[in-house]
């Protein structure tokens, strides 16, 4: 059975990517002798984490396959797309995203920005998680404000249907474990979803086996339930 995850977050520059990055280094690192992982940014502001995951990982996937469409700068997508006058076109997404689902036993997509993001004039990226019926982690950091963005994802997240199956937390710069546990017990007892642990601040993210040390920080038997 094909298995993938959905990656979100509150916003942009909040920690997708090293959360991305923690789970497959620890996927690769404990089960890649019996299955293979994927690595799927459909959209990206430009090429650099799409190599990040390709250097870091060892991933044998083309750029191309790790990222359908570049977009200059962040922002809205679909107004970014417009503004080159382009649109973005889900359907080939969907057809990349078959592709890579048909060769590898797990695929880990990240998306661009947070659930709220447009993707088109009349998508959202909650619609999109919806849609496609990908179970999705919402990534919030640990940092002033993010505790009121995460209740309104996660709002906009039941209000779409969203098979949110957790939330993961990160930290931008080094925080205390004390805080850390304030933060976390005060978010999931305002938003009554499960906080599946802290990825830690990781000042450099080319070493695979730091990363596959900091997701063992997460509930990994609830992330992968199928190892």
């Amino acid at each position: 059975m094909q298995k993938s995850l959905f990656i979100t977050s509150t916003g942009f520059d909040v920690g997708k990517t090293v959360v991305t990055l923690a789970i497959a280094a620890y996927y690769q690192t404990y089960c890649s002798e019996q299955s293979s992982v994927a690595v799927y940014k459909p959209i990206s502001s430009d090429l650099t984490d799409p190599k990040q995951y390709q250097t870091t990982l060892n991933l044998p996937q083309s750029l191309e396959e790790l990222s359908t469409v570049s977009v200059e700068g962040e922002g809205e997508p679909s107004i970014m797309a417009a503004c080159m006058n382009s649109s973005l076109n889900l359907a080939t997404i969907w057809k990349h995203y078959q592709a890579l689902s048909a060769s590898h036993d797990l695929v880990l997509m990240e998306a661009f920005g947070g659930l709220g993001t447009p993707l088109t004039p009349e998508t959202t990226v909650a619609d999109l998680a919806w849609d496609w019926r990908l179970p999705t982690f919402l990534v919030v950091p640990v940092q002033p404000g993010a505790i009121g963005q995460a209740i309104a994802h996660v709002a906009l997240a039941r209000q779409s249907r969203v098979h949110l199956k957790g939330l993961i937390l990160t930290c931008p710069t080094a925080v205390s474990q004390d805080d850390i546990k304030t933060f976390k017990d005060l978010l999931q007892s305002l938003t009554q979803v499960p906080t599946l642990g802290c990825v830690p601040y990781l000042a450099d993210l080319g070493d695979r086996t730091k990363l596959a040390h900091a997701a063992s920080n997460l509930d990994i038997e609830r992330i992968l339930p199928f190892l």
